[in-house]
């Protein structure tokens, strides 16, 4: 017997095996092309900023969220010769606030730091690399087959 249950904000439908095998009677709706948040983008057509859009990794929401808002804005309606020059106050407050969220929103060092392959594989590249470029012959050189060929 499928039965629904509310759980504070969360609805929990249970249903049968039966209820799985019949096929379903759902009505979709179509796409409402005038849906301004619909695969936009970051800038929507009327040039305001697409706050749902999913290349913003949901810096617009979460306890930095109305920081983010209010320096990107700053940023995107910049007017001044150096873009976004006006904003520095709003990007330290951004900064400011997710400094207070280390697990939130990890700073690049803290980064490297949780990788430790990251630190040592640079030296070993750079050391393979000189070693190759050292035993790399010269351009003026003679090449082994060059040398066979005039003997």
């Amino acid at each position: 017997m499928s039965y629904c249950r509310e759980e504070g904000k969360d609805r929990i439908i249970f249903v049968t095996k039966e209820d799985h095998e019949a096929p379903s009677n759902a009505e979709l709706i179509a796409d409402d092309p005038d849906d301004p948040y619909e695969e936009q983008g970051l800038i929507l057509p009327n040039g305001d900023i697409n706050w749902n859009c999913p290349c913003l990794g949901g810096m617009a929401s979460g306890p930095c969220g109305s920081q983010f808002k209010e320096a990107f804005s700053c940023f995107h309606y910049s007017k001044e010769e150096v873009k976004g020059s006006e904003c520095i106050d709003h990007f330290r407050n951004m900064q400011e606030c997710m400094q207070r969220y280390p697990e939130l929103y990890p700073q690049e060092e803290d980064k490297d730091e949780s990788n430790p392959d990251s630190v040592s594989a640079a030296p070993a590249e750079s050391s393979a690399l000189s070693a190759h470029t050292d035993s790399t012959p010269a351009s003026d050189s003679v090449s082994p087959t060059d040398s066979q060929t005039t003997s």
